[in-house]
């Protein structure tokens, strides 16, 4: 009887499959990748042939240019493609626009590699779609009991109720770029908020795509102060990547009131490290019930753990009798959530 190692093992480059001769979310160029998603971490360029859905591959080439790999293979989320002598196939993960678990069969067995995944509905894409499995491959960026995060609705009111309350002071949020910034605006559109939002430059190539997806932003202008004064941004919604933050850009800005949408802001330590003065509590990562919840409704044999609180999870998984390992894969980063 085969063991999960022999259809899917971790190895310095990624995860890799032996009788598939393809890596998941590779770290460095491999000749074959299977990418779940377009965040930096795990969809990098340099590969031969890359294979991922039609959202992801477009980011790619937004965020890398068009000759980031040499050979393109779209993945229609739930049709079965036969890789080597392995049978593969791509499920929605809930994480960010073309995010996607993979599922990979082999001589009866099924391993489901999820990427990063949320269970929260997000407007901006397609919900975890949970995949029957031997193996479940989770993340781990949240896996602790203190991280449980508020409703989404309630973190976007605190942000609505500041801006009743300071008029005058312009509202910085940092989010990341690809998933989080589009989101925070879909949800302010949500909660009724239809003044123009003002977006740094370096999210203006993303938010165009979403937009040209259905996904409706609204009013979006850059937040550039030349040719006008620092007044103009008064009372406005401002959106930009958090590096932004740290430097002169923010300084343009009236009495600028310092925010960031992370599921980091849990943490009061990292809000003051920041200097964030109103601390939004968004994730596009499950918190650690939903974890545990997504590992009780899937019931699989084993689960694999990596990057994040690999160890709490296992315990907890231990504790119910499940087998369960951490991988300890490198190279997959949980800051800039």
């Amino acid at each position: 009887m085969i063991k999960p190692e022999d259809l899917l093992r971790p190895t310095s480059e990624g995860l890799y499959c032996p009788p598939g001769n393809f890596y998941i979310d590779p770290v460095r160029p491999v000749d074959r990748a299977l990418v779940t998603h377009g965040h930096a971490d795990h969809a990098r360029p340099g590969n031969a042939k890359v294979m991922a859905t039609r959202e992801t591959l477009d980011i790619m080439a937004l965020r890398y240019g068009g000759e980031f790999c040499a050979e393109r293979q779209v993945a229609t989320l739930g049709d079965k493609v036969r890789i080597g002598d392995v049978t593969v196939s791509f499920h929605p993960a809930g994480h960010v626009l073309g995010s996607a678990q993979i599922a990979v069969e082999w001589q009866g067995m099924r391993i489901v590699a999820s990427g990063d995944y949320k269970r929260r509905a997000d407007p901006t894409c397609l919900g975890f779609e949970p995949v029957p499995c031997d193996v479940f491959i989770t993340e781990a960026t949240f896996a602790l009991p203190v991280f449980r995060h508020p409703p989404t609705a309630d973190e976007i009111g605190k942000l609505l109720t500041s801006l009743e309350h300071f008029p005058e002071r312009a509202h910085l949020v940092g989010a990341y770029a690809l998933g989080k910034a589009q989101r925070v605006i879909r949800h302010l559109r949500d909660a009724g908020y239809d003044a123009p939002i003002y977006i740094h430059g370096a999210l203006k190539k993303l938010c165009d795509y979403y937009q040209s997806q259905g996904i409706d932003l609204g009013d979006l202008r850059p937040a550039t102060v030349e040719g006008g004064r620092k007044g103009d941004f008064a009372g406005a919604v401002i959106v930009g990547p958090p590096s932004a933050f740290a430097d002169k850009w923010a300084r343009r800005f009236p009495d600028p009131v310092a925010s960031f949408a992370s599921g980091w802001m849990r943490v009061r330590q990292r809000a003051r490290q920041r200097g964030v003065e109103l601390p939004l509590i968004v994730s596009d990562h499950c918190d650690w019930d939903e974890l545990t919840e997504t590992v009780e409704e899937l019931a699989p044999q084993e689960l694999w753990v990596t990057h994040g609180r690999e160890e709490a999870l296992v315990r907890w998984c231990e504790l119910r009798q499940m087998r369960a390992r951490p991988l300890h894969l490198v190279g997959y980063e949980d800051e800039a959530e």
